[in-house]
């Protein structure tokens, strides 16, 4: 199997509040996205080193770009004023990460916040970071 980059990303769509999907790869410059895992601590008297069990899923993301109100903005813009689970569809080198069943009524992530920010020296970018909000198991496929 050979290596890969990060180049040319091939599905980076994400629900507006009404859950219309919209590819925002070009405005988006950068991506942080985790699938971890919580554990709980079962450790025994009888026991020397730590034991634990793996508990619950979750998924966490940030994305950041460029502002563009005709795409991204239109996208991200209703993150203050609704509070809807947003479909997020991710697929890079082949792999899909599945977030649950997309759809209107199936979005997997809360976006928590939209930040804009503007540099001294012009630009002007955004931040939108999200969790998982309808209980799926994040999955690759």
């Amino acid at each position: 199997m050979a290596k890969s980059t990060g180049l040319a990303w091939t599905t980076l769509n994400v629900g507006d509040s009404s859950n219309a999907s919209t590819d925002i790869r070009n405005d988006v410059t950068s991506l942080n996205f985790s699938t971890p895992r919580g554990v709980q601590d079962v450790t025994g008297l009888d026991k020397s080193a730590i034991e634990r069990l793996l508990t619950l899923a979750d998924f966490s993301i940030t994305l950041g770009g460029v502002f563009n109100p005709a795409t991204s903005h239109v996208v991200f813009a209703t993150v203050p004023s609704s509070a809807v689970n947003r479909m997020v569809a991710i697929t890079t080198n082949g792999k899909n990460l599945n977030l649950g069943s997309a759809g209107a009524s199936n979005g997997a992530v809360l976006f928590t916040d939209y930040q804009v920010s503007r540099a001294q020296t012009g630009e002007l970018t955004w931040s939108a970071p999200g969790v998982l909000g309808n209980g799926s198991i994040p999955t690759w496929s």
